[in-house]
């Protein structure tokens, strides 16, 4: 999308409630609010609803009276608010939950103000800006009692949870190297190439490296280096770097690395070696293609390829089941803390030239393969004054 010259602010007018949704009826749906009308919600969220059994979408929020009138009429959602209007939103005892999809440095303000009202939060990663913001979700969901989740969709999505299965099975020995490529041009006026918006492509693109290597190593990282590319010849990285190469250093001297950019081809791959024999995916990260699994053992290769599918519907089932069972979900507040600790101490090495060291940290919760959730994929909808932030 071009860059707005007007940014959203959470209104005033909100009052401390109590969770919403505590009815466990397994006839009730989840009502929504998305809040966010740009690519993403459009082309991915919005469609989702329809193959969501247990979600409603009942309100939209933008700052865009274009897009509120269209998509409103498009998905038959009668309730709309601007930005400024947020606050009524939340008060007005109509949704539940809301599905955050803003530029990156309006997250933590928003899952905030939603909690406060007592709204379960959805969220899009990168969970926020830094630990700080991020922890400020956490704390104000704890104190409301309300469920927060970081819209992993590969937590639910079979060719990655089968990666997983496959890893833990032992069948390529113990696993040693990660290392992944996660690449797109980036179109000029995009809000990602904005140092205080988007932030660049450590925090759109490789925060999805970095979830993969922690969810397949099934471990945290105690070390980090990284290299920046600031290609200053292309005026698009003004504020932000064309890519990064990070290495992260993982309990049992196990090492993963990846790059991530704003300025190559399409490209979205990982590879995993083991002592026995290693494990492919590629496409990995994409959303509207299929995806392709590759295991080598003992110089035999087998293949699997995992048909596009809707990865948002299984999100919001997923979600709304732990608001209807009161069961904490994963990715929590917590996975999205990780990732974002992980994209500041990166951020730090490249300035400083040196690795950067992360204090220990528990996560007691990592997707599993039994939290795959499979829906047939949406068709593609006709956008709004929004698309894709690359080039396809």
């Amino acid at each position: 999308m071009a860059r707005s010259t007007r940014r959203p602010r959470v209104s005033a007018r909100i009052h401390r409630s109590t969770p919403r949704a505590s009815n466990r009826s397994s006839n009730r749906k989840i009502r929504y609010a998305v809040v966010g009308l740009g690519y993403i919600s459009q082309a991915a969220v919005l469609p989702a609803f329809a193959h969501a059994e247990n979600s409603e979408l009942v309100a939209l929020v933008s700052g865009d009276p274009r897009k509120l009138k269209k998509l409103g009429s498009d998905y038959c959602v009668e309730h709309v608010y601007t930005y400024d209007q947020f606050g009524d939103c939340l008060n007005s005892g109509g949704i539940d939950a809301v599905y955050i999809a803003l530029p990156n440095h309006l997250h933590s303000a928003y899952a905030k103000a939603a909690a406060l009202a007592g709204v379960h939060v959805l969220c899009e990663k990168p969970m926020a800006f830094n630990q700080q913001e991020c922890e400020s979700m956490i704390y104000a969901a704890a104190d409301t009692g309300v469920k927060l989740m970081i819209a992993y969709r590969l937590h639910f999505e079979q060719g990655n949870l089968e990666a997983i299965k496959t890893i833990e099975s032992g069948k390529i020995g113990e696993p040693r190297i990660f290392s992944s490529v996660f690449s797109q041009q980036v179109k000029p006026g995009n809000s990602r190439l904005e140092r205080e918006v988007g932030g660049g492509p450590l925090y759109d693109m490789g925060v999805y490296c970095i979830n993969a290597a922690r969810y397949l190593f099934r471990a945290e990282p105690g070390e980090v280096l990284a290299w920046n590319a600031a290609n200053p010849g292309d005026q698009r990285f003004f504020e932000v770097p064309e890519m990064t190469t990070a290495i992260l250093r993982f309990p049992g001297e196990r090492l993963a690395q990846f790059t991530c950019s704003f300025g190559a081809a399409d490209c979205s791959t990982y590879e995993v070696v083991g002592t026995k024999g290693t494990l492919r995916m590629s496409p990995a990260y994409d959303m509207v293609k299929d995806l392709k699994c590759e295991v080598t053992i003992e110089g035999r290769t087998t293949s699997r390829v995992f048909k596009k599918r809707d990865q948002f519907a299984p999100e919001l089932i997923y979600f709304s089941d732990c608001i209807l069972r009161d069961k904490e979900p994963e990715p929590s507040g917590i996975e999205g803390l990780a990732d974002v600790r992980i994209v500041q101490a990166l951020l730090a090495s490249a300035v400083a030239g040196a690795s950067v060291e992360l204090p220990a940290v528990e996560v007691t919760e990592r997707p599993e393969p039994s939290q795959q959730i499979s829906r047939p994929a949406v068709a593609a909808p006709h956008l709004v004054r929004a698309a894709s932030p690359g080039s396809q």
